[in-house]
């Protein structure tokens, strides 16, 4: 659980790393998901502990979700801030939906991860808020876009659970 949970906190700051490199600084939807990208920066560092003091080997796919998650996030972003905000809302669902299976999971067997993981999916439910209150789902293709990135995150959970 450890090893996705890092892999999938580090794709989200390569994604966010993606939309700002497009985006810049000075939009609102740019201020936006630089504030995301700071939490998802604080959920990645605790995963990043966690592996170190619990000795779980990383998954060996972080440099191939390193070039994917910039390069989802600068293609979403280069698409538009709503096609950026969809691309954020179809993440976070999958998250959402990653991180209540895991709390079903761990049920009392390890309160420090339990917490973590209830704290987090509280930020992300907000990200998913966020992002559809700024426009995600008037994003081009918004069904197409949404389905694939979900596609995705549900692969990338798979393949980190196993490499």
């Amino acid at each position: 659980m450890i090893r996705v949970d890092q892999a999938g906190e580090y794709g989200a700051t390569r994604i966010y790393a993606g939309q700002l490199a497009v985006m810049g600084d000075r939009s609102p939807a740019a201020r936006l998901v630089a504030g995301m990208a700071a939490q998802e920066e604080r959920h990645r560092a605790f995963f990043d502990a966690m592996i170190a003091r619990r000795g779980v080997r990383p998954t060996a796919l972080q440099p191939l979700w390193s070039v994917a998650g910039f390069a989802l996030g600068a293609v979403t972003a280069a698409i538009g801030p709503e096609a950026a905000m969809a691309c954020t809302a179809a993440v976070e669902t999958e998250i959402d939906r990653h991180y209540r299976q895991q709390l079903d999971e761990l049920g009392d067997s390890d309160q420090e991860l339990s917490d973590a993981v209830a704290r987090f999916r509280a930020e992300e439910l907000e990200h998913l808020d966020t992002a559809l209150a700024s426009g995600a789902e008037q994003a081009p293709v918004y069904p197409v876009l949404s389905g694939l990135i979900r596609a995705g995150c549900r692969a990338a959970i798979a393949l980190s659970k196993r490499i």
